[in-house]
């Protein structure tokens, strides 16, 4: 069987992974990428993600200085406010909204909001030109073994590679953390999220508006127009039986309920794709690193999606790790002080996010009455407190 030599391993081929991937290729290390699957890179294939990311402003500025914004940038939609509504009953009725302007803390946009398959497509087209880089799709992390001096990984082909850091990209259900003897906190919701692409009459004015009531949030995020009608991503949260029942439903009677469940604010919704089932849960990695090892992405931390954490938060992951190893240089990429100091700086930012969502979807998903008051109370406080709106933005914003 075949051995190779590289600086750095990656295991898992979604966003994350090939991010990571370009990241370390144009920061001049040579990175093998290996993935028990081809990225799916046309939103109509079979497997496509109808997810949609906003991603924010550090993920733009990683984006722009690895060659990726350019190839996505015509298809990024802006969002310019974030508009919050708060319901009860069924059909849903509007009990008040708050909206929060980018605007007020001197940016044009919170965050530019891409389908998930459209980046995956650009990762693809940018990384063919990127020559320190080896893409083996059709390949997966095996087993390791880890040394002071580098790390020796079996792929499922009986392949063999030597590098200096494996960084595990590989999700939630990593090979890799378990491998590296890492555990985790799983918290489990009951809970599943649709997501869609629907047409509307009303433009959306590039406003990403979350509407809540029990289950969990409607959230409706601005996408280009589509067949001549504005467009939107929906992500919609439910317990799990409801949500397999909606999208088990005929289309008619589907767009329907989902038109009632977004109190109409675009108009009636109609439906622009397949619709997809993730399960919601809570999970965090006891640490993220390891002999020789890193742990990022959802290999490291999972969290429902709400206020475009999740994603977003992974390329945080991303960016320290690289900026860790360039600081680190090649002697020292891999080491025990450099992963030290990642586990040390990304843990404790991990476990508030995940805290924090944890939190507030209990709350939000919440039939109770009380639960539902404090709801609207929180959003009231958030939005009509000057010092808590701005600085929640800010965190919100990825600052």
């Amino acid at each position: 069987m075949a051995r190779t030599e590289t600086e750095i391993l990656i295991a898992g081929g979604g966003i994350a992974g090939l991010t990571a991937a370009l990241s370390f290729g144009r920061a001049g290390y040579r990175t093998l990428l290996v993935s028990p699957e081809p990225p799916v890179t046309e939103g109509d294939a079979d497997g496509s993600d109808l997810r949609s990311t906003a991603f924010l402003q550090p993920a733009k500025h990683l984006f722009e200085q690895v060659g990726l914004w350019d190839d996505l940038a015509e298809t990024a939609t802006p969002l310019n406010v974030l508009r919050v509504v708060d319901t009860v009953n069924w059909p849903p009725q509007i009990r008040d909204s708050r909206e929060f302007l980018a605007s007020d803390l001197g940016e044009q946009s919170f965050g530019w909001n891409l389908m998930n398959w459209r980046v995956l497509q650009g990762l693809a087209r940018v990384l063919k030109d990127q020559e320190n880089v080896e893409l083996r799709f059709g390949t997966a992390f095996s087993s390791m073994v880890s040394r002071d001096s580098g790390v020796l990984v079996r792929l499922s082909d009986g392949d063999s590679v030597a590098a200096q850091l494996v960084v595990a990209a590989d999700g939630r259900n990593s090979a890799v953390r378990e491998a590296a003897g890492i555990g985790v906190h799983t918290t489990r919701y009951g809970q599943k999220t649709l997501a869609f692409v629907v047409g509307h009459p009303k433009p959306h004015a590039n406003v990403s508006t979350e509407i809540y009531n029990k289950g969990g949030p409607f959230t409706l995020v601005p996408l280009p127009d589509l067949d001549g009608q504005p467009a939107s991503a929906v992500v919609w949260m439910n317990p799990g039986a409801r949500a397999e029942a909606l999208a088990r439903m005929e289309i008619a009677e589907f767009e329907a309920r989902m038109s009632e469940r977004s109190c109409y604010i675009l108009g009636p919704l109609h439906l622009k794709s397949e619709r997809r089932l993730w399960p919601i849960i809570s999970q965090r990695a006891e640490r993220l690193s390891a002999q020789r090892v890193a742990i990022m992405a959802e290999a490291a931390h999972v969290i429902p999606p709400i206020g475009a954490q999740g994603l977003n938060t992974s390329l945080n992951d991303l960016i320290l790790l690289r900026d860790l190893a360039l600081m680190a240089g090649r002697e020292g990429l891999g080491g025990e002080k450099m992963l030290e100091e990642y586990d040390r700086k990304r843990g404790s930012d991990i476990r508030r996010r995940v805290r924090a969502i944890d939190i507030f979807n209990r709350v939000t998903r919440s039939p109770n009455p009380q639960m539902q008051m404090l709801r609207l109370t929180g959003m009231k406080a958030a939005h009509d407190l000057t010092a808590v709106r701005h600085a929640l933005m800010r965190v919100g914003m990825g600052h």
